[in-house]
């Protein structure tokens, strides 16, 4: 068979795939609403085939011989800033790539000077700061009109003083502010017990790989003295809050005055050297860092722990011939994509293959493909050889014991494997088929359900229980200190655990309902911790309440169905700004987009069923702007920036709509444009009365 070739139909139900012999709930039936618009569901259904095939072809184009997909993946203008100023920090700003990086930078500013953090955001004072210094260091005059913009702009929003901690560890190793503005972190930290409400094990992962190298800077305290024409003095606007530690900004106020006082202790306790444990301490924290590169491609795989870890490794006294410096060196080296028609380098934040891969393969399942198709094998292959063998930081969290398995989101990432990816991965090798991989997707979901939160909803890397008080912490302003459960992670679980024929019945899937329903939103709908936003959530939710088995009658269901319909255009897309993480009043408003479109179309069907005339719309949007061929993708006005052309068969879409941490850091999956349309397609077709999908 051609496996661009879509195969026979696997059914005409609207039943979701279930593993043989597993049972099915009675009301995951196709409800019975309002019937298709008249004379529409014959022709549609072609022209919808023809699109599917397209796009299929597409997204087979790009595979890897070994058999994954590795998307770009797209982050705002801080990775290129911050590189920079990594490479001055370490006294390497020879580096020819450097001018590269710089050319990307200013063409990521806007109009008005700013940086931000996904096209058509406001202001990231943080990242306009980063972007005016880095340019500054390359050469840029300071009375250049860009520089100028930017400059009147950091200082009417307060000034480079308003920026956030983690900004300002790089202002003080570069001897722009003290080690007094930036907050402490003492490497004591490893040694605090498991009772304490604060320890390693009871925050993020990304943020366990941030602090940790960060607590040998601010130990060591490493200061890169620049001429005083290369600083950022005309930055600042009330100088007296420039060398001082400033409250995070959306921090209680109570909660903020004892945790700056007790920084205040922390920073006293070190001037006159009360750290009998010190010496200790900063030994287990290097080695707990070398310990955490191997399995991995750099520090938590991510680009800031990545960054950090080679400071921390200088100020360890690290060599640069080092074996390790050499490797963490090479791992944000291969980050890098290298632009020569504009003579640019851009940064990823990291990879993201079994991300892609798994999405990929579920997707290419849903357009009818399964292990008897040749592409769709070597994924599977591929997938099952990077299951997650080994234990991880995870175990610290885990009641009983439970063999490891898992799968991460990058190549390497062996310490991190996560429930999202594990959940989407198992349900494609589940769907794909053969011993192994089956196999391997049960291992998978015993592993998530060890995982498992006492609240019933899963989190992304650890079983967590969480901790309110910790988002007032000095460094907290990430926004992203704690792994709480959310909805969308839970809503995907649930999807997941139905491929393998759990039932509600389960008391996993019990807890886990409960646990959405707590979380459901006065409107209906549900926040998307991992995507943008109340679209992304609410279909995470929704697909996966309908494969567990749960009534989508229910009132409570049918009104989040309620909510999408209010939201989804008169076109029949579906678009949402990130901007809705700082205005609920934006919630599933936005420029329309194929990912978004796609999200609200399945989750319409899993409520109202495939032949409900909104569903109907919808498809209709996404055959209509399919790509053409020699149509190029990038966005309007800003050529090849924010965008990177598939040809044939994709769809445009210059928005990011992905979500790193709410607030502060978006991202640009290059391919949700592509699979997310083709999952669509393909689960709308494959519910068609009487469809054949090799038509």
């Amino acid at each position: 068979m051609n496996p661009t070739t879509l195969p026979h139909s696997r059914g005409t139900s609207a039943e979701p795939h279930r593993p043989h012999g597993a049972s099915v709930h009675r009301s995951m039936a196709t409800p019975q609403h309002t019937p298709a618009m008249a004379g529409q569901p014959d022709g549609l259904t072609q022209t919808a085939h023809r699109h599917l095939d397209l796009a299929v072809q597409c997204l087979l184009k790009q595979q890897h011989p070994e058999g994954y997909w590795c998307a770009e993946l797209q982050g705002d203008s801080i990775l290129e800033s911050e590189y920079i100023l990594l490479k001055w920090i370490i006294g390497q700003e020879k580096d020819d790539r450097l001018p590269k990086i710089a050319n990307y930078l200013r063409r990521l500013q806007q109009p008005d000077g700013a940086w931000v953090q996904f096209p058509g955001a406001r202001l990231d004072l943080a990242a306009t700061v980063k972007g005016y210094f880095a340019l500054k260091l390359m050469g840029d005059p300071a009375d250049a009109p860009h520089m100028v913009r930017a400059r009147e702009l950091i200082r009417a929003n307060g000034g480079a003083e308003r920026c956030n901690s983690f900004t300002k560890f790089y202002l003080a190793a570069l001897g722009q502010v003290s080690y007094s503005a930036v907050p402490s972190i003492p490497p004591e930290i490893v040694y605090l017990p498991k009772w304490f409400y604060f320890n390693l094990d009871k925050v993020s992962a990304w943020t366990r790989t941030m602090i940790t190298p960060l607590s040998i800077v601010t130990t060591h305290r490493p200061i890169r003295r620049l001429p005083p024409d290369l600083g950022i003095d005309e930055l600042y606007v009330k100088k007296k809050y420039r060398h001082r530690l400033m409250p995070n900004g959306d921090a209680h106020r109570t909660w903020s005055t004892i945790f700056t006082s007790l920084d205040r202790v922390l920073k006293l306790v070190d001037r006159v050297g009360m750290t009998p444990l010190r010496k200790r301490a900063l030994q287990r924290i290097e080695d707990w860092l070398i310990d955490h590169t191997d399995r991995s491609d750099g520090l938590g795989a991510i680009f800031p722990p990545m960054v950090y870890i080679l400071i921390a490794l200088r100020c360890l006294g690290y060599s640069e011939s080092h074996p390790k410096v050499r490797e963490a060196h090479k791992h944000l080296d291969d980050l890098m994509i290298d632009d020569p028609k504009n003579n640019e380098i851009r940064i990823q934040p990291c990879f993201s293959p079994i991300w892609d891969t798994g999405i990929a393969a579920y997707a290419l399942t849903e357009a009818g493909l399964h292990n008897e198709s040749e592409p769709v094998r070597r994924c599977a292959d591929w997938l099952v050889s990077k299951e997650c063998r080994h234990p991880g930081d995870w175990v610290a969290n885990v009641r009983h014991p439970v063999a490891p398995s898992g799968w991460y989101f990058e190549f390497n990432n062996g310490f991190y494997p996560d429930v999202d990816d594990t959940a989407m991965v198992a349900m494609a090798l589940q769907r794909i088929g053969g011993e192994e991989a089956v196999n391997s997707a049960k291992r998978g979901v015993e592993w998530i359900f060890a995982m498992q939160n006492e609240d019933g909803g899963w989190a992304a890397f650890d079983r967590t229980v969480e901790r309110p008080i910790l988002e007032h912490v000095p460094f907290a302003d990430h926004n992203a200190i704690q792994d709480p459960s959310c909805p969308d992670i839970t809503g995907r679980t649930l999807e997941c655990l139905g491929h393998l024929g759990y039932l509600p019945d389960h008391a996993a899937v019990q807890k886990a309902i409960k646990f959405i329903r707590s979380k459901q939103e006065p409107e209906g709908c549900w926040f998307g911790r991992w995507g943008v936003n109340y679209i992304y959530g609410t279909w995470q939710v929704l697909c996966g309440l309908r494969n567990i088995g749960q009534d989508m009658t229910a009132p409570w269901v049918e009104a989040a169905g309620k909510w999408l319909k209010r939201v989804q255009k008169p076109d029949g897309s579906f678009g949402e700004s990130a901007n809705s993480y700082e205005d609920r009043a934006l919630m599933g408003q936005g420029p329309s987009t194929a990912s978004q479109t796609a999200w609200g179309v399945m989750a319409m069907m899993a409520v109202y069923g495939a032949q409900d005339p909104a569903v109907d719309r919808g498809i209709q949007w996404l055959c209509d702007n399919q790509l053409l061929e020699g149509q190029a993708d990038c966005a309007p006005g800003n050529p090849g920036v924010f965008g990177s052309t598939y040809g044939k068969g994709s769809w445009e879409e210059p928005h990011f709509t992905g979500t790193g941490f709410p607030r502060v850091f978006y991202l640009k999956y290059h391919m949700y444009r592509l699979y997310f349309p083709i999952m669509c397609l393909g689960r709308w077709l494959h519910a068609q009365p009487g469809h054949n999908t090799s038509e």
